[in-house]
């Protein structure tokens, strides 16, 4: 028999980004908040400090802060025709576990959509009309604006330290900056970060070509630095370990750092760690929540009544929670009704590496996850997409989030992958190269989704999340478009090799290789309840008392990485709850 915990005004599933934003704001607001994370508790004292040393093969290797597969993983498969396998080691992309989350090991990237962003569906068909999209690809408007969105893309930038250069402010263009991107209030709180050797070749090879190149907007501190809520950041030292570890000079944002130290402690905020959260528990007709259902760090089973559940895991863990517990109508990709699991979307990256002599000293042993150089002068508005063939667009970048033995080291072309030459090979390429990243943008389509798998289940007794995805023609165009567009930049800067990874045709999705962890989509927001699962506040429109922000709200993917997109949702939803749900629970937008 369950035990059963007293009644909370708010429950929250996950501990990262989402989960630690909206704690605070309701909080704030005088909530009572209990949140469960599925991981064990870390801090910025003992997990991510100094004197500890950073461990490559722990992090790397050992996948540390990612969660256990061997627990809960996902089926995979390419198309609907097939069965699907379970994923067995991490590869393409990295959920998180534990306290912080995927926001503890991330990076540092921290974009703005662009204002083209919210409405490409209706951008596409108005200048291009009807007949641009091809057949099956079933991208939508997001139901709110970029305006709508602004002040809290600022003011998650300041809780971030984020350092950057604004490009338009107040409407007025600022040399330096993105001459492309939406109006900001402000400038950022910290200038950009110092280039390393890679981007400053980056601005001279751009700008050759007529590109816009500006700073990467990098939630990894440029300087010292104290948030709106009283945290402190440090400057980064370039250490080279921010994606897959945390950060243990206080440079990199993470929730650890920049939100729970005002959270922990609070009469009103009750964090319980290793607790895996099983299902949402529903009146008996399937219209409100009740609370949850957990297993607690001794396995017992436990049920937390709570008046507003808040869905807050990695974005496919959300869409797995909804399916498991009947929030919303599961998507058919055969009748193309239903929402929850439908416009599964992912990233489309690739690399172009260049080789130099040993003129060039790049010091791939320094790193910073966010900081380096990129352009948009592909990206948005800025396709036309009856010239280039795609719908969508994308970025080139330099970035070098630091190189280490474990990691691997890219080699020239025609090195072989084992022996003396291949030393030699690593030996050169180690500190006389490096590489430009090629990030586009990722549609959705109706063959792309997520449902229960009917065979396999985890180590809870429960159906796997079955993921159908593969890559569809306008992304392998796009991908050849932009590596073309990438390698012909980087003939300016006459290296003596260049290796670059566009996908061919009838290339199919890897999910064995590392891409990025911008998985989006599957329980996304929109204006009509029978094309969108979450309605413009992130609120369900089957269960009003839930709420889904994340990433698995975005009805496709754009050329960024999510996370600033993702906090800003966050702020917006729990404005909402703040100042409408708790004074009229209900739909905040009538279907």
């Amino acid at each position: 028999m369950a035990i059963v915990k007293p009644k909370t005004d708010a429950v929250i599933v996950g501990m990262g980004w989402v989960g630690a934003i909206i704690a605070k704001e309701l909080t704030d607001a005088g909530m009572n908040v209990v949140v469960l994370e599925r991981g064990p508790d870390r801090d910025t004292q003992p997990d991510f400090a100094y004197p500890r040393v950073i461990d490559e093969l722990e992090g790397s290797v050992h996948r540390k802060y990612l969660q256990s597969l061997a627990q809960e993983t996902i089926a995979i498969r390419h198309n609907g025709t097939t069965s699907a396998v379970p994923m067995r080691r991490m590869g393409s992309f990295k959920p998180g576990t534990g306290v912080g989350g995927a926001g503890s090991h991330w990076s540092g990237c921290h974009f703005r959509a662009l204002p083209e962003d919210f409405k490409i569906r209706s951008i596409m068909e108005q200048k291009y009309g009807k007949k641009i999209l091809p057949a099956g690809m079933s991208i939508q408007d997001f139901p709110i604006t970029y305006e709508d969105l602004e002040p809290h893309f600022d003011h998650f930038e300041y809780v971030c330290g984020t350092s950057g250069k604004g490009g338009i402010i107040n409407g007025a263009q600022v040399a330096g900056g993105n001459p492309y991107e939406g109006s900001r209030s402000r400038e950022f709180p910290l200038g950009p970060n110092p280039d390393y050797l890679g981007a400053e070749y980056f601005y001279k090879a751009a700008n050759a070509m007529g590109y816009h190149p500006y700073p990467i907007p990098a939630s990894n501190a440029s300087g010292t630095y104290v948030n709106p809520y009283g945290c402190q950041m440090g400057p980064c030292n370039f250490c080279g370990f921010c994606s897959d570890y945390g950060c243990l000079n206080y440079s990199k944002a993470s929730p650890n750092a920049n939100i729970l130290p005002v959270l922990r402690g609070r009469k009103g905020f009750d964090l319980r760690t290793m607790a895996q959260v099983m299902k949402v528990n529903l009146t008996p007709d399937g219209k409100m929540a009740t609370g949850v259902n957990y297993l607690d760090a001794q396995g017992r089973e436990t049920e937390q009544p709570a008046d507003i559940v808040i869905l807050a895991a990695f974005s496919l863990y959300n869409v797995h929670l909804m399916l498991l517990s009947g929030i919303g109508p599961a998507y058919d990709p055969v009748t193309k009704t239903g929402t929850v699991g439908k416009n599964y979307s992912y990233q489309n990256l690739n690399r172009v590496s260049l080789f130099f002599d040993e003129t060039v000293h790049a010091n791939q042993f320094m790193g910073i996850g966010g900081g380096g150089a990129t352009f948009d002068d592909l990206n948005g508005n800025r396709n036309d997409p009856t010239k280039t063939g795609f719908i969508g667009g994308g970025i080139i970048w330099a970035r070098q989030p630091g190189g280490g033995p474990v990691r691997g080291i890219a080699t020239a072309p025609g090195v072989p992958g084992w022996g003396s030459d291949w030393k030699k090979g690593a030996k050169e390429a180690m500190r006389h190269s490096f590489y430009f990243e090629v990030q586009g943008s990722c549609m959705s389509y109706d063959d792309a989704y997520l449902d229960l798998d009917p065979n396999y289940k985890d180590g809870f007794g429960r159906p796997l999340l079955r993921m159908t995805f593969d890559w569809h023609e306008n992304e392998i165009i796009a991908s050849q478009y932009l590596v073309g567009k990438a390698q012909d930049m980087c003939q300016v800067l006459n290296p003596l090799a260049i290796k670059g990874d566009a996908k061919k045709a009838g290339s199919h999705y890897n999910i064995n290789q590392y891409q990025s962890t911008h998985t989006v989509g599957g329980a996304i927001m929109g204006d009509n309840p029978k094309t969108s699962a979450l309605n413009k506040y992130l609120q369900s429109w089957d269960v009003p008392n839930v709420f889904a922000p994340g990433a698995n709200a975005f009805p496709q993917n754009n050329g960024y990485n999510p996370t600033g997109m993702v906090g800003a949702l966050a702020y917006w939803c729990a404005k909402a709850i703040r100042e409408q749900y708790i004074k009229n629970p209900g739909p905040l937008v009538q279907a």
